[in-house]
């Protein structure tokens, strides 16, 4: 499994060959040190944990910062593990965009920009009500089925709330192009998250 942690910078596009202009989101992906693999037997899972996006040592805290010294992975801000049924990687070694190639499906994860609070009709896409003949109806929820019985308003009601600001997996996204020597993913397709979120990006099937 193809797997690393890189930074959104933003959106831009590309032409093929044909002509064709692919709108496309840029991913900086530094390379990925490996600082633990999981095994079945120890851990109860395979996988493999990664260090990304260089920080200033200052910031981190000596625990984490000698769990990186360890592995030989510079100051790092995330630590990120990818669950693999067969990891083949080993401690110390670097994962790069290179993992990757132009028109591999891939999916991507961050933190959805948050919205704040908002109503049904922004947050769950409910229809509003008439405007006209005097209705109060129009942008409210309306009713939400409770009477003398049940007398309660049922779990999972999609009522007004706090929208975005959670982590959220976009699936059918496509490599474009690999930039190795800057580092760089061109995606084409939805990627969550705002400028200079942190994402997750794995090869998906």
């Amino acid at each position: 499994m193809a797997a690393i942690v890189g930074k959104k910078l933003g959106m831009t596009q590309v032409f093929q060959e044909d002509g064709t202009r692919v709108p496309v989101t840029v991913i900086e992906a530094e390379p990925n040190t490996v600082t633990a693999v999981r095994i079945p037997d120890r851990d109860g899972y395979a996988g493999v944990q990664v260090a990304a996006i260089p920080t200033d040592e200052a910031r981190l805290r000596k625990p984490a910062l000698g769990h990186l010294k360890k592995a030989g992975a510079p100051p790092s801000r995330v630590l990120k593990e990818f669950r693999d049924e067969a990891p083949e990687a080993q401690i110390g070694e670097q994962l790069t965009v290179e993992q990757f190639e132009p028109g591999q499906r891939v999916k991507v994860s961050a933190t959805a920009i948050g919205k704040g609070f908002q109503g049904t009709i922004k947050r769950h896409n409910f229809h509003r009500g008439p405007v006209s003949h005097g209705s109060h109806n129009v942008r409210a929820p309306g009713s939400i089925g409770a009477s003398a019985d049940p007398a309660r308003v049922f779990k999972g009601m999609r009522m007004p709330g706090q929208m975005g600001s959670r982590r959220v997996t976009q699936r059918g996204a496509s490599v474009v192009e690999v930039d190795a020597e800057r580092n760089l993913l061109l995606i084409r397709g939805s990627v969550p998250g705002g400028k200079n979120a942190t994402v997750e990006v794995r090869s998906d099937g």
